[in-house]
């Protein structure tokens, strides 16, 4: 589940002073309604590649609905917008850590990501206004450890960064739809489940999921001391994704006690990753086993209530299309989950299709790239309603 095309890059400096990473306070005490915008910051042309960018920061809300700040990007294209405005996709990135700066998506400082800007730019040049949340507590604000796959959270993130960019920008639509890839392809499925409760004045036109996490919650109660270590790069990815999903959980439930399935071992590590992005992490728990971090298994009925409520995928109530592009060959996400997700999918009549390839993790091949044409085009070609 780790974000796609990693690489590191300098900006000049003129640009890092102007728009550094700011990690400033997350919560005070009067909190304007979630979806309103806190400040904008207009980024340099030419950031991720594309000329009209702006820093959004936004009030969303927790898990338990306490009020928190988080930050997000917004793409807008050039030219006049057509009728009713620019339609919005909103983009979901995948995983990048658990700490202040590491959602990316904000910050200008140091780090290139050429696959994840190509994604970026083929939906602004496609007509589209993009909205890219960093999620809590990876952008702008220390509000703690970001509750890593906690669908919830990721969702209302993204929903009220959509709100937000509205409300500073006129020439936005109604219209709108959300890409994801891998943890932000389960954010983007969460995103599609929730908007009709949160923005039913919106206007909503369908998701795109490429490799997303689901099903995770029922592998849990199978989890304990008896796991062996996974060798190699492999391990170290499953490692830390494990490392930062007890994390998360930690944080936001802590009427569960998790640190009393740890071990001392567990406990460190997971205190340390806490505040740490995904490069660090991997290098934290690599050579670990799972085992190693757990002193008994995951199978309490408490714990379990709230892996489900944290992690599961909705398999029914959509009311837009869904486009699943899966990696038969994905090892990150391995494909019985996938399988196990189109299928719940079908078995609800869930408006669904779907695009199989046989590349590494969120990896898209050319047929992938002409669905995501297809079912923008779709999108793109109903009137906008302003």
């Amino acid at each position: 589940m780790r974000l796609i095309g990693w690489r590191t890059r300098t900006l000049t400096a003129g640009i890092a002073a102007a728009s550094a990473l700011l990690v400033l306070p997350g919560t005070p005490a009067n909190a304007d309604p979630a979806g309103t915008t806190v400040a904008t910051t207009t980024l340099p042309d030419g950031f991720r590649g594309i000329a009209d960018a702006t820093i959004v920061d936004y009030w969303t809300t927790r898990s338990n609905g306490e009020p928190v700040k988080a930050s997000g990007a917004l793409f807008v294209p050039q030219g006049q917008p057509p009728a009713g405005g620019w339609p919005i996709m909103a983009y979901d990135h995948g995983t990048s850590g658990m700490g202040p700066g590491c959602g990316g998506q904000t910050d200008t400082s140091h780090v290139n990501r050429p696959a994840e800007d190509k994604v970026l730019q083929y939906f602004v040049n496609k007509g589209f206004a993009v909205v890219a949340p960093d999620y809590l507590g990876l952008g702008r604000f220390d509000t703690g450890p970001h509750p890593y796959l906690e669908i919830r959270t990721e969702a209302t993130a993204t929903i009220d960064l959509v709100k937000a960019a509205r409300e500073i920008r006129s020439d936005l639509s109604r219209s709108w739809a959300v890409t994801g890839f891998s943890q932000g392809g389960q954010a983007a499925l969460g995103t599609a489940n929730l908007q009709s409760a949160i923005t039913p004045d919106l206007d909503f036109r369908g998701t795109i999921a490429v490799d997303p996490e689901s099903d995770l919650e029922k592998v849990a109660p199978f989890v304990g001391p008896w796991v062996p270590a996974i060798p190699g790069q492999a391990g170290a990815g499953v490692n830390s994704f494990v490392v930062s999903m007890l994390a998360g959980m930690r944080a936001t439930h802590p009427e569960v006690d998790l640190n009393s399935y740890l071990t001392p071992r567990g406990r460190d590590v997971v205190d340390q990753a806490s505040t740490m992005c995904l490069t660090d992490i991997m290098k934290l728990t690599d050579g670990m086993g799972i085992g190693e971090m757990l002193s008994r298994p995951l199978n309490d009925p408490a714990v379990q209530a709230v892996v489900n409520e944290y992690l599961t995928v909705p398999v029914s109530g959509y009311d837009a299309p869904i486009l699943l592009l899966l990696n038969a060959t994905d090892t990150t996400v391995p494909s019985p989950l996938h399988a196990a997700l189109a299928a719940q999918f079908a078995a609800n009549r869930v408006d669904y299709s779907m695009v199989v390839g046989t590349g590494t993790h969120t990896q898209l091949n050319p047929q992938m790239w002409d669905a995501i044409g297809a079912f923008t085009d779709r999108v793109l070609a109903t009137p906008t309603r302003p």
